[in-house]
Parts: structure tokens; sequence; C-alpha cells
């Protein structure tokens, strides 16, 4: 499809064929040289379908996660190949495809990870960033794969070794995409890195790759980074922003102890993930900023904290009383797991794998409760699926072992022991109402 390059219409019928803000097709033009409207007789802008139709390619291009200046640099790639891109975008029959491509694409990786076949699933992934912007097979593809893949988990339809499998693939990938990224363009450095615990670095990826993609030098420290080796970093490399993920309640710890103690240090600190999407009061609890719940608006927030430093805001500190209980439950816990196990033989009762049920849920209750609220362990039930899943153990065990964890509460701390355990007498009812479930 062929578009006039006659300059036509002005600014106020491009922003109504648009909707874009005249401030910002401004700021394209000067600062990306698209579109390039002509000039009136007396000097206004003057614009020809065929910027009208650029100006919506970039807009549609935002839409699916670039930012503007990695779609002009897409849109600038196509051109000096000699493809218009215009006329691939606006074919509706070659729009479809690129749709359905992609959709395609993931549900195959995800089939072939499912069924451990390594030479599928990279196969799968070449033709899909031969195909498409690293940025859109990156979140259409990987992402939005292991998203569904972790969902079948969830449900209890994917092993989790298959999980793990699909993880693999996708760090090589995205190892291998950064090892290509061409060299930064900015002098500044952001740093990235998982706080103490802090095992999930696949979100992180994504950052460190996109942010490579428009320039950024960014060095990227991985996962579980003890405070001592991140203080060492900082003073070595002066990164303009440090961000930190965490996916868990017990590492939305750590990540609070190390944005204070970066932030102590003059350093900008921001963060994310999974954990402070579903807890949205964690959020407050971090003194540092917090950069959104998707990539897109994460990266924005990146790019404007590290050109823009700003102070971090004031983070929500525990009442006395809130650390008057978290210091009673970490007083109290050795003798707590103690008496459990006590009551349980009372009772003639047997729990598989006690010693790591007491384990995981006395590190993320010891979290919720230096964190402030005991209900934020209503938000990180992965703990419970990790320990009962992979050994085939039922979840109808849970409300019998909590019930006891009540008792040894109340026993051992008292009137503290019990207003934890009222709380978790509303999480376990809630574990049997979900074990009488169909």
């Amino acid at each position: 499809m062929s578009f006039s390059h006659s300059p036509a219409y002005n600014l106020k019928a491009v922003r109504k064929g648009t909707g874009i803000a005249a401030d910002t097709l401004r700021a394209w033009e000067r600062r990306y040289g698209l579109p390039q409207p002509g000039r009136s007789p007396g000097g206004h802008r003057l614009y020809s379908e065929y910027d009208i139709e650029t100006i919506k390619w970039l807009m549609a291009k935002q839409s699916e996660g670039l930012t503007i200046s990695r779609a002009v640099d897409l849109w600038k790639e196509l051109t000096k190949s000699g493809r218009d891109p215009l006329a691939e975008i606006n074919s509706p029959s070659a729009a479809l495809t690129s749709k359905i491509d992609l959709e395609s694409a993931r549900e195959s990786w995800v089939q072939a990870c499912l069924a451990f076949d390594e030479t599928v699933a990279e196969q799968i992934l070449n033709q899909a960033f031969n195909a498409h912007s690293v940025e859109i097979a990156c979140m259409e593809v990987l992402r939005r794969g292991l998203f569904e893949i972790g969902e079948l988990w969830y449900q209890d339809k994917a092993s989790v070794q298959q999980e793990h499998f699909a993880s693999g693939i996708a760090l090589r990938r995205l190892d291998a995409l950064l090892s290509a990224a061409p060299p930064p363009t900015r002098t500044k450095t952001i740093l990235v890195a998982c706080p103490p615990g802090e095992q999930h670095v696949i979100p992180l990826l994504f950052f460190a790759l996109f942010l490579r993609r428009r320039g950024w030098n960014v060095i990227n420290f991985g996962t579980n980074v003890p405070l001592s080796r991140m203080g060492d970093a900082v003073e070595k490399v002066q990164p303009v922003l440090v961000v930190l993920a965490a996916q868990q309640l017990t590492t939305a710890l750590t990540l609070r102890e190390m944005a204070q103690f970066l932030k102590e240090k003059g350093i900008q600190v921001s963060f994310g993930g999974r954990i402070f999407n579903q807890a949205t009061e964690l959020r407050e609890r971090i003194p540092a900023h917090f950069l959104g719940v998707t990539i897109e608006t994460s990266l924005q927030a990146i790019e404007t904290l590290a050109l823009h430093p700003e102070p971090a805001p004031q983070a929500k500190y525990l009442l006395e009383k809130e650390q008057a209980l978290a210091n009673s439950f970490i007083k109290h816990r050795e003798a707590l797991e103690l008496q459990v196990r006590e009551i349980l033989h009372e009772q003639s009762a047997t729990i598989e794998y006690l010693e790591t049920a007491n384990h995981f849920l006395g590190d993320a209750l010891s979290a919720a409760l230096r964190l402030g609220n005991p209900a934020y362990l209503n938000t990180d039930m992965d703990w419970l699926r990790n320990l009962l899943t992979p050994r085939n153990i039922s979840i109808s065990v849970l409300p019998n072992y909590l019930e006891v964890y009540e008792q040894a509460l109340e026993q051992t701390m008292g009137k503290a022991g019990k207003a934890i355990g009222q709380w978790l007498q509303l999480y376990r009812q809630m574990l049997t109402e979900t074990a009488n479930e169909p």
C-alpha cells in the first residue's frame, strides 16, 4: 500500500488523526528526524500521508514495548536495507501473519520445552529472532512463554524439571544476546543485581539486554549478591543507578537492607519484582524508587532516573509494636519449632518433611513480620508448592500443621504469639478451602 508524500495536512489534522501530543511530535522531529514535515509559505509545518502513517507506525511500535529511540532505530535499519516499513506494516495480511507467527512460535516453544526437546526449542527461537526484533522476540516468545510454563507448574500441569529446562534455554539465549549487544554509546553506568538469597535472575537479564541495546553501559552482578560485594563494586564503578529485583518475600527483606546500605553510600537505587506487584504496600517499605509493574514502564523509569537522578522516597519503617513483635518471634523461633514437634508427638501425628516446613514457614513469617505485617505471607505461597509438589504430598496436610503451629505460637510467645496465630488461622482456613476444591 502506498501513501502520498505531498505535504498537505497541518498539525491540528495530524493530532486528530493520530492522537499524538504536539509537544511529543515536535520532540520526535527534533531528536530523531522523524517525521520530516514540509513547510507552508508562512513557515507552518505541513505533513504528508506518509508522515502521518510514519507517526502511527512509531506509536504502534511503542505499544508493542519498544521505546521511541529503539523504534526509530528499527525504522532506520529497515530503510537502510532498502525496505519500506509502511509497505510491510500497513499490509493487513502481513500484520496478521506477524501476529500469528509470534503466537505460533510461543506455543511451539512451550511445547518443545515441556517435551524436553532442546533442538526444536532452539530452532524456534532462531526463527523468531530472525523474523522479529530482539525486543519483540524476547517479550512475545521468551518472556510470555516462560510465564505460561510457570502458570502450568503452578497448576500442577508441568513439573519443576520442565520449568527449569525452559529457564535454562532462556538463560543461554539471553546471555548470547547480551554478548552480541553493541558496545555502549553512553558514559554512565547502570548496575543490576539480585539481593542476598534471590536466585531468579531472568527478569534482570531482560533489563540488562534492553538497556544495553539502548546504549547504556550495564553491569550485571547476577543472583544472590552479598552486601560486601555490592559495597566494593559501587566504590569502583560509581554507577548512576543500581537496579534491584526480588520475587519472594524473604528477598524483599534483603532487598530493603541492600537499598538502605546503598542509600547511605549516596547511591541512587531502584527496585521491582513479583512480590512488589502482589503486595503493593511493600513498596512503601523500601528506601528506593519503585520502577513499575511492567518491563516497559520499568525501562522508562530506569532511563529517567539515570538521566535525571532524584532523591529516594522516604521509606515507611516499623512501628515500635511491629518491631517488638518481629523481635519476639525471632527470639522464640527455636523454642517454637521444638514445641511444634512436641505437640505432634503428643498427637501421635506425623508430618513429612517437618524440618523443611518449619524452615520455610519460619523464614517467610520472620520476613513478613520484619517488613511490618504477617499478612504479607499471603502473597508468597510458593514455599508451599516448592515443599509439597515435588514430593507428591497433598496440600491437605497443611491445615493440621498450621493449627499445631498456632498452638505452639501461643504457648511459647503468649499474647504476641496469639496475635500471629489469629492471622495464621485465616490462612489455614484458606488452605482448607483450597484442599477441598474438586
